[in-house]
């Protein structure tokens, strides 16, 4: 099974990765990892792309795809993959056409910008441990304090809701325009949308059960 998993920041699409790769046992694939995983290992690409980032230039979309096709050809994908965060842009999706990487799903997780932002705004985090709180849907105790530390919580920048209205603009811009090219693609490809406003539950079983229906 070969799935790309489309939705923009704070959408869920980390809980659905887990859940989608544990049932069809394939390997969930951030771009994030990917690089890291590359860099690393000091690959020809690896090394390209920490070339590239230690000059503060942005990793081209002919390394990053460089970079796909080298994971996919590991063992652990024989059986399929999920990309998380690839591709963002339409460039490389016609890039996976050209090298006829096949695709079986796009799955779109839909959330209003209005959710995300507070979703994302009511975060906490304990530095210390790494624990994670939310003022609404899991509140610390004590307001702003940790649960086991009694130590203060944090918000970290990228949860700030200027910058979490700031990333949603870049997703705007650079990645829904992938949701016209995939929806719009007529062939093999099966593109699932779902609403990411429900409970994470319901929202993994609404997707395998189209799964299962395609």
């Amino acid at each position: 099974m070969k799935i790309i998993l489309l939705g923009p920041p704070g959408a869920g699409k980390g809980t659905q990765a887990d859940v989608i790769c544990k049932f069809f046992n394939i390997p969930h694939i951030s771009t994030g990892n990917m690089l890291r995983e590359a860099v690393e290992a000091q690959t020809d690409l690896g090394k390209e792309a920490q070339a590239l980032m230690d000059a503060g230039i942005l990793v081209s979309d002919e390394v990053i795809v460089g970079l796909v096709e080298e994971r996919i050809g590991k063992k652990d994908c024989r059986s399929g993959f999920l990309f998380d965060g690839f591709p963002r842009t339409i460039p490389q999706a016609e890039a996976l056409v050209k090298r006829s990487v096949e695709i079986d799903f796009v799955i779109e997780i839909d959330v209003p910008d209005e959710e995300i932002i507070n979703r994302m705004s009511g975060r906490r985090m304990h530095p210390g441990s790494g624990r994670n709180y939310h003022i609404e849907f899991n509140p610390p105790k004590e307001a702003d304090i940790d649960d086991e530390t009694g130590e203060p919580l944090i918000q970290r920048e990228d949860d700030k809701p200027e910058t979490v209205k700031d990333r949603l603009q870049v997703y705007s811009n650079q990645t829904s325009p992938l949701i016209k090219f995939y929806s719009k693609r007529i062939g093999s490809i099966g593109y699932i949308k779902v609403s990411g406003s429900e409970s994470p539950k319901v929202v993994s079983q609404s997707i395998l059960d189209q799964i299962k229906r395609s």
